[in-house]
C-alpha cells in the first residue's frame, strides 16, 4: 500500500519495481496539493485503487468515512477521522506488524502538529482522542519530518504533554 504521493512519486515507483512490489492501494490523509500532486502518476504506475476521506473528494478515487477498516494479508487497517487541519484529514492506523504503526498525514508531527487551518479545536481534539490514545509504542508516520512513537509525543510536544499530566 501507498499513503499520499508527495510531490513527485518517481522513487517510490522506481524502489517498488527494483523490489518487486506491488500496490494493493492507495490511501490519502488528505487531499491538501503537497499530499497528492503526483496521484495520476502513482495510479498509472501502481495500477491500484485510490481510497480518500468523504469530507475531500478527489476524482477517480472511492471516498471511505471514519471507521473503515481495510485488510491487506495480515495486516488491518483502521481509517481515524482526524480532522481539524484539513475537512477530511485520515490517520491510517495499522496492526499485524511487531508494533503499532499510525500515519497521520499533517495532523500530528514530531513535536508540534498541524495547522488548524479548518479548526484548531477539533485538530487538538481529535490528536488526544484518535491519535494519542493509541499504545505508546505506536509509530507516528507524519506527512512532513521524522517519525516519532506516541509515547514521546504525550511526553514531550508542548501541544499535548501537559495534558498527559507531563
Amino acid at each position: 500500500m501507498a499513503f499520499d504521493t508527495g510531490a513527485d512519486c518517481h522513487e517510490m515507483l522506481k524502489h517498488a519495481a527494483v523490489e518487486d512490489l506491488s500496490f494493493r492501494m492507495i490511501l490519502l490523509t488528505h487531499a491538501h496539493p503537497d499530499h497528492i500532486a503526483d496521484l495520476a502518476r502513482l495510479r498509472a504506475g501502481a495500477g491500484a485503487p485510490v481510497y480518500v476521506p468523504e469530507n475531500e473528494p478527489v476524482p477517480e478515487a472511492e471516498v471511505i468515512a471514519h471507521g473503515h477498516d481495510f485488510k491487506l494479508g495480515s495486516l488491518s487497517i483502521e481509517a481515524r477521522l482526524t480532522s481539524g487541519h484539513s475537512r477530511g484529514g485520515m490517520t491510517y492506523v495499522v496492526s499485524g506488524l511487531a508494533r503499532p504503526v499510525a500515519i497521520v498525514g499533517d495532523s500530528l508531527f514530531a513535536g508540534s502538529m498541524g495547522g488548524g487551518a479548518i479548526s484548531y479545536q477539533d485538530a487538538v481534539r481529535n490528536n488526544v482522542e484518535k491519535i494519542l490514545t493509541l499504545p505508546e509504542e505506536t509509530i507516528l508516520c507524519p506527512g512532513h519530518g521524522p517519525l516519532t512513537t506516541v509515547g514521546k509525543e504525550k511526553r514531550e510536544n508542548a501541544f499535548f504533554a501537559a495534558r498527559f499530566g507531563r
